[in-house]
């Protein structure tokens, strides 16, 4: 989104696998549920600790049993990206509902086709016994099914920004909704891909990270103090399955800024 609607794009119709972006569209159609009265976001959920979705955050790092409302476990799925918030909500909603409303919504190319723990179990299975250590071998890697975006949760940039753009001009739900949408993603803690593009006090950057082997996405809303808004969304692949990738993360906030420095420019 750039409120002139000039755009700038590279492969912005390709397919490619979401990984954790998928979120957003969860964390959408949550809340369009919610409008239309088919849920209360204050309803409370149990979690049981012996039965969630692994990960390094929130609800899925911890131990003991939690009980907390939908409306906060939508905040640990967008802000530390939290797995097991992801599944309990996936279990609420349904996959079918989410789809439902990204084609309503006009993205018709996003498509969510298992939760977070399916596409876990997907890796577990095409890694065999060896696990994350098989993940060295290419050959292991290629044939990944949440890396192939015709076997796992899908979309395209431009469906990205398409659904950014609908939460920032108040059409991807009633306004009020919407806004607690941007509050939300505007809560994410991740300050080193989207956000390390525009490294300025005065500038808000909204998003909202996914991570796979070789994945490294993000998708978000860069904001600034003379109401200019853009709709950013980079998918990247690399050649490293590391857990760490510093320079793939940086590249995903430079080609954000070169994109809208050119929007930008007069």
């Amino acid at each position: 989104m750039q409120d002139s609607r000039t755009q700038i794009s590279v492969g912005a119709d390709t397919l490619v696998a979401t990984s954790s972006v998928h979120k957003l569209c969860l964390l959408v159609t949550l809340y369009r549920q919610a409008a239309d009265g088919l849920l209360d976001l204050t309803e409370q959920i149990e979690s049981p600790g012996d039965a969630r979705t692994g990960g390094p955050t929130g609800l899925a790092a911890m131990l003991d049993p939690v009980r907390m409302s939908m409306r906060d476990l939508a905040y640990l799925m967008m802000s530390v990206s939290d797995n097991a918030a992801a599944d309990l909500l996936f279990q609420r909603v349904g996959l079918a509902a989410v789809n439902d409303a990204m084609t309503t919504l006009g993205l018709t190319r996003t498509l969510a086709t298992q939760t977070v723990g399916e596409l876990f179990a997907t890796i577990a299975e095409d890694t065999g016994q060896a696990g994350v250590r098989a993940l060295a071998d290419p050959q292991v890697v290629a044939r990944l099914r949440a890396l192939d975006p015709t076997r796992t949760n899908r979309g395209t940039p431009r469906d990205m920004t398409r659904l950014l753009t609908a939460i920032w001009r108040d059409r991807a739900c009633p306004p009020e909704y919407c806004a607690a949408l941007r509050r939300i993603l505007g809560l994410q803690v991740w300050p080193h891909r989207l956000a390390s593009g525009f490294p300025f006090d005065d500038v808000h950057v909204s998003g909202k990270t996914g991570s796979l082997p070789t994945v490294r996405n993000e998708i978000g809303v860069v904001e600034y103090p003379d109401g200019g808004r853009y709709a950013v969304a980079v998918f990247t692949r690399a050649a490293s399955t590391a857990a760490t990738l510093p320079a793939a993360d940086a590249v995903i906030g430079t080609a954000a800024r070169i994109a809208v420095e050119a929007l930008r420019a007069p």
